[in-house]
């Protein structure tokens, strides 16, 4: 018998606002192991290349470590990681919010070092993507520390899944983070305990604080979509910086031809 982890309340909650909470998605012990893994990659002990880079660049000031670090694809660099328990139970996940077709996209880590005090600035998740006729999509961000308001916990605009993508810009210099118009007026403060994650739609608008902590706010993500949806993607030539790390570009204006 397959197992269940949402009750038919929090799809219902998914499907109205954009966002739900999943807690305890791994276990203390899993949180662990993750964050040894994860500090291999903070540390270079694992080299990524291209595929690291400061999301928050030109956005802050921090000296010797990036203001924002995203690294890419680290499923690519650590053998048998999507099978792993997080990748496995996020795809039974997403397959119980969005449909029995949903594959893995891409994963990704952001950490917000102590101290950093970078926003990630209000976004939608598509205005980085390539257009695709099948909006059903979905990221998953994985706590392994305690995620608060004060080191950079996510924000969500619910019901902003239901609207249309809002006009993007470069938040500050061409390559660089995307943002749009929107507030924490708008907005709510998803607080989550180390193992608890959130699943958000590719359309909700989202943003975090900056770190004003002494430790780190490490996250890792994994995207889902429909695998027809994935296989046109790269035949579009896009592939989530897996070729190639360094492209980031506006993809605004295919998204008002919609």
């Amino acid at each position: 018998m397959n197992t269940r982890f949402l009750t038919d309340s929090q799809i219902e909650f998914y499907r109205e606002n954009g966002y739900v909470v999943v807690e305890d998605i791994i276990k203390p012990e899993e949180v662990e192991q993750y964050k040894n893994i994860y500090n291999d990659f903070l540390s270079g002990q694992i080299d990524v290349g291209a595929k690291r880079s400061d999301l928050g660049a030109n956005m802050g000031d921090s000296k010797g470590v990036e203001n924002i670090t995203q690294i890419m694809w680290p499923s690519e660099f650590v053998e048998g990681l999507v099978n792993m328990p997080f990748h496995q139970r996020a795809l039974a996940i997403s397959k119980e919010l969005m449909g029995a077709d949903l594959a893995m996209d891409f994963d990704m880590l952001i950490n917000k070092a102590p101290v950093t005090n970078t926003i990630t600035p209000w976004h939608q998740d598509e205005a980085y993507w390539v257009n695709v006729p099948d909006k059903r999509a979905t990221s998953c961000w994985l706590a392994l520390d305690d995620a608060t308001v004060e080191n950079g916990c996510m924000w969500f605009v619910p019901g902003s899944n239901q609207n249309a993508v809002r006009p993007h810009r470069f938040a500050a210099g061409n390559g660089g983070a995307l943002t749009c118009d929107a507030s924490e007026e708008e907005g709510l403060a998803v607080e989550l305990k180390a193992g608890s994650c959130t699943f958000h739609h590719g359309r909700t608008l989202h943003y975090s604080r900056g770190n004003a902590t002494s430790g780190h706010r490490r996250a890792f993500i994994v995207n889902f979509r429909p695998a027809e949806m994935i296989q046109l993607e790269r035949e579009l030539g896009f592939d989530h910086g897996k070729s190639d790390a360094s492209k980031r570009e506006l993809r605004n204006e295919e998204f008002k031809k919609a």
